[in-house]
C-alpha cells in the first residue's frame, strides 16, 4: 500500500494505493507454484518492485485462498531488508485478508533462505496468530538453475515452519 499526503482546499488527505488482483478466473493460490505464477507477472508491472534490490511482498488472500491483491512492503538493499510486523499486517487488515503469503526476492538469483529469513518468518507467523491472519508460506524468489530448477524456495516446504 503506497501512501501519499495531499492538500486540497486547505484540508489534508491521505491517499492509499493497494495493487488490485486481476478480476475473475483466478483460482485458489494454495501452493507455491500457483503463487509464483500469480505474482511474477504482477511484479513485472509493479511500479514499486525493484528487482535489483531485495523487496518484501505480501499477497493478500480471501478465506477461499483467492487473491485480493498484493503489496510491495519494503525495498531494501542488495542483500538486506527491514521488516516489521506493523507494516506487513497493516495492509492485510485494511484489505480484510483472511491469510497472507510473504515473498521476497534475492537479487543474487539464489533462492536459498538465510537464517535471518527463517527467523523473520517465524516472528511474522506469531504476529499473524495474534491477529488471526494466517501466514501460509514465505517464498524466496530467485532464478532457475540446474541446482534450483524451480527458481524459488518455499520455507513451508523446506520445513522451516515450526514456531
Amino acid at each position: 500500500m503506497k501512501t501519499w499526503l495531499t492538500k486540497i482546499g486547505g484540508g489534508e488527505f491521505k491517499i492509499c494505493r493497494l495493487q488490485d488482483a486481476p478480476p475473475g478466473g483466478e483460482g485458489a493460490l494454495d501452493n507455491p507454484e500457483r503463487i509464483v505464477q500469480y505474482l511474477l507477472p504482477m511484479l513485472a508491472q509493479s511500479i514499486a518492485y525493484r528487482p535489483d534490490t531485495e523487496n518484501l511482498i505480501v499477497v493478500h488472500l480471501s478465506t477461499r485462498r483467492k487473491p485480493i491483491g498484493f503489496e510491495v512492503i519494503s525495498n531494501g538493499t542488495l542483500d538486506t531488508l527491514l521488516v516489521h510486523p506493523r507494516e506487513v499486517f497493516k495492509s492485510a487488515i485494511v484489505a480484510n485478508s483472511a491469510a497472507i503469503v510473504l515473498a521476497h526476492n534475492h537479487p543474487s538469483g539464489d533462492p536459498t533462505p538465510s537464517d535471518a529469513d527463517v527467523k523473520v518468518t517465524r516472528d511474522l507467523i506469531r504476529a499473524g496468530q495474534l491477529l488471526k491472519i494466517e501466514v501460509l508460506d514465505h517464498l524466496i524468489l530467485g532464478r532457475a538453475t540446474t541446482a534450483q530448477p524451480k527458481g524459488h524456495s518455499s520455507l513451508r516446504e523446506l520445513g522451516c515452519w515450526a514456531v
